[in-house]
């Protein structure tokens, strides 16, 4: 009996784990240098010393990202690239027996969006975290997105419900979601990364209303599993079997 073979890691995966393991090391590195100008007064992080390098550097990586969103790329998975219109392959007939996302969901996730945006705000202003805190958060947040899109989506699974990240309806929000908090740090730098995360999903939600057939496995191919490429739900899918076996076996080995 032939082995069943483990599938083979698709190149948007590859790409997608390359962006987790740097974005982490940005995240270790903001927060390394934000202890050093803290404890031995460095100003490798500080946004008002002279040669903030740190801060620059990770400002720089997100400008580039950011702005690549704007076109179409192949480097890029096909839930934030499906407004193009060379990415929209039409069906004769509409496919009906597809899974859409809940109605008012998209609400949903703005008014957590806005809430969690509020209470670091709180934090700030009573004193609690200061403004390069802030950005160590948010670096923070750009870390949980790659974890959102390879292993486990709270916004997919309890509140938008759509099937994988291909077909998510707000898969350019998570620029927005990310940087949101840097609306309270006065700063150059910050406000750049947050007008153009608000000009990416503005562009977003203005094709969404447009095209709304590009957005739709009824009606765009290019959405649908037998013509995806990425298999990035396959990581979610591994996950799940792996704690299901770990918890069949924890309750055996407690009977």
């Amino acid at each position: 009996m032939k082995k069943k073979l483990a599938p083979v890691i698709s190149f948007i995966s590859n790409i997608h784990y390359i962006k987790l393991a740097f974005r982490s090391f940005l995240f270790l590195v903001a927060v390394c240098a934000y202890i050093c100008d803290r404890v031995w007064g460095t100003e490798l992080f500080d946004f008002y010393s002279h040669r903030p390098l740190v801060f620059i550097t990770i400002w720089l990586v997100f400008v580039v990202e950011i702005a690549l969103r704007f076109f179409p790329s192949k480097i890029e998975s096909m839930g934030c690239q499906k407004q193009f219109k060379r990415n929209f392959k039409t069906r004769k007939e509409p496919k009906e027996n597809t899974i859409l996302h809940r109605r008012g969901s998209n609400i949903i996730v703005a008014v957590i969006t806005l809430a969690v945006a509020a209470i670091i705000g709180a934090l700030f202003y009573g004193g609690v975290i200061d403004e390069e805190l802030i950005f160590i958060i948010c670096l923070f947040f750009s870390v949980f997105d790659m974890i959102c899109i390879l292993f486990f989506c709270p916004f997919q699974e309890w509140i938008m419900g759509n099937k994988c990240c291909v077909t998510c309806q707000i898969y350019n929000w998570d620029y927005p979601m990310m940087f949101l908090p840097l609306i309270f740090v006065r700063n150059a730098y910050t406000l750049s990364l947050l007008l153009l995360s608000f000009a990416l999903v503005i562009e977003w939600e203005i094709l969404r209303k447009k095209y709304p057939e590009r957005f739709l496995e009824k009606n765009n191919c290019s959405l649908s599993c037998e013509n995806c490429k990425e298999k990035l739900c396959s990581h979610k899918k591994s996950l799940r079997r792996f704690l299901a076996k770990h918890r069949i076996y924890n309750s055996k080995s407690i009977k």
